[in-house]
């Protein structure tokens, strides 16, 4: 479609991970909270980053904050990964409905 803008590649996990940085303030927090290593956690959130083109973080010796950017997105992001969840959980009860 001409004048179309690209499509943003990103994944859930990188999504879940930004919800839960921005939710706890800090990406060592969110590392312990995720049970993945925090090197691991801050790549995945630079990754979403460059692929979205915004800085949604600003990263300081206590912590971070969300940019305005980041505030903004930050909404987006936490209702789509609860969706994500509770699309998942209706799964699992179909599945097991289904073994009934």
């Amino acid at each position: 479609m001409p004048g179309a803008p690209a499509p943003v590649c990103f994944s859930h996990a990188q999504l879940h991970h930004f919800v839960c940085v921005a939710e706890t303030g800090q990406i060592s927090g969110a590392a312990r909270e995720l049970h993945i290593a925090q090197p691991a956690l801050s790549q995945s959130i630079s990754r979403l980053e460059r692929a979205l083109g915004l800085a949604l973080l600003v990263r300081n010796p206590r912590g971070v904050a969300l940019t305005r950017d980041g505030e903004v997105f930050f909404g987006e992001a936490k209702r789509a990964v609860t969706a994500a969840f509770a699309a998942a959980a209706t799964a699992r009860t179909l599945v097991l409905a289904g073994d009934a």
